[in-house]
């Protein structure tokens, strides 16, 4: 028998409870916690699967005092709000219907059948809480051994079945595969035209988790060459995969942890209308559109770290150094100043409140940038000249 390695988790006195509370042999736990146990990675949240109907689901937790919520439970699942961390519980299923963007499922008592269904080996893994023996129907144990990442079934049945599967293929790729599937990546390639019909909130966030990736270079280079990423971002070309190259690089020297809006931004063109139309069709917050087009503007020498992340902020400074394959580090060694200065000090000085008020003031803060932060006697230097200058003009 193959078992799942102990775990913080697995040792969790809610989780056992959960596992009572819907009777022997009726939960096991599978997916992601699965895997990445195996994997000796952290767990981040815990799923279940159950041949118990929702509604039974329910009843069972109510009985013991478990709160819980119907967060999906028209496809089955039940969510279980535990002190430890919460778990989605979700009924044995197999597809009736699907349109590459939703399916249409039934309730099954069939543990093979609901694995059947799921996209890749890895991720059909089950393990009983009790004994933590390991469930396999599709040689997903084998797969890890090896990092790789192999639908269940034909590839091209099971993106037909929901199109997002292209982009979580290169995803799971790029956080664990080391060898590849020629057939897999063929069908992605045939297949690719298909990512059209998905939302763009669904892609964005499935493309974020990719960019996340500690390092996923060579498989957004192939996305690239297979003609995936062109897609979802017809905005990249072979400069912008160079960009993002030197990115991750320039974030792995730096220590700088990866960022997939920076990222984003690396592959796309350092043109801030194309950028804006990009991330508009992304459907980014405005936040998020704000900064991808700032560091559109990344033509060019970035200048002092310390005038940049004045200008743009830390964060958005640290965007374009990387971007410009220089090394943030200055920006960690003090705080982003506070000019020494207001307005008001301006219209004490008998300029009349208005417009030139503002003028003078940006006159100052500039001079103040571009001299280095200096204190409060040389603003006070600067704002002398720029009154005498004003009085002359």
């Amino acid at each position: 028998m193959t078992k799942l390695p102990e775990a913080e988790w697995t040792q969790r006195e809610d989780l056992a409870r959960l596992a009572e509370a819907l009777g022997d042999g009726n939960l096991r736990w599978v997916g992601g916690a699965v895997r990445d146990t195996l994997l000796a990675k952290p767990v981040q949240d815990v799923d279940a699967a159950t041949p118990l109907e929702p509604q039974e689901v329910i009843a069972r937790l109510d009985k013991v005092r478990i709160r819980n919520v119907p967060t999906g439970i028209d496809h089955g699942t039940v969510t279980a709000v535990l002190p430890g961390g919460n778990v989605e519980i979700t009924t044995l299923r197999k597809d009736v219907s699907t349109d590459g963007r939703r399916a249409t499922v039934a309730f099954s008592d069939d543990w093979k059948e609901d694995a059947a269904r799921r996209d890749f080996t890895i991720n059909a893994l089950y393990a009983d809480p009790a004994t933590l023996e390991l469930y396999d129907f599709f040689g997903g144990l084998e797969d890890l051994k090896h990092r790789r990442v192999h639908f269940i079934g034909d590839p091209r049945e099971r993106i037909r079945e929901d199109h997002l599967r292209i982009l979580r293929y290169y995803r799971f790729q790029a956080r664990f595969g080391c060898d590849l599937d020629d057939e897999a990546e063929e069908a992605c390639a045939e297949l690719a035209p298909m990512l059209k019909g998905l939302s763009r909130e669904r892609v964005w966030s499935e493309l974020q988790i990719l960019l996340a990736v500690n390092d996923p270079t060579s498989t957004v280079v192939r996305m690239f060459n297979k003609g995936v990423l062109g897609v979802i971002l017809p905005e990249t070309g072979e400069d912008e995969i160079m960009a993002f190259e030197n990115l991750v690089e320039s974030e792995f020297e730096a220590e700088v942890p990866p960022s997939p809006l920076r990222r984003l931004a690396a592959l796309l063109p350092a043109d801030p209308d194309a950028v804006a139309q990009a991330a508009s069709r992304l459907r980014l917050s405005s936040a998020h559109k704000k900064r991808l087009v700032t560091a559109a503007g990344r033509s060019g020498d970035p200048g002092d770290p310390h005038a940049l992340a004045y200008r743009l902020g830390r964060e958005q400074a640290i965007d374009r150094l990387l971007l410009a394959g220089q090394d943030p580090a200055p920006l960690a060694e003090r705080e982003i100043p506070e000019l020494p200065l207001k307005g008001g000090e301006i219209v004490a000085r008998g300029v009349a409140a208005g417009p030139e008020v503002a003028r003078i003031l940006r006159a100052v803060e500039n001079r103040w940038v571009d001299e280095g932060f200096p204190g409060r006697e040389r603003v006070e230097a600067i704002l002398d000249e720029e009154l005498r200058s004003s009085v002359t003009s």
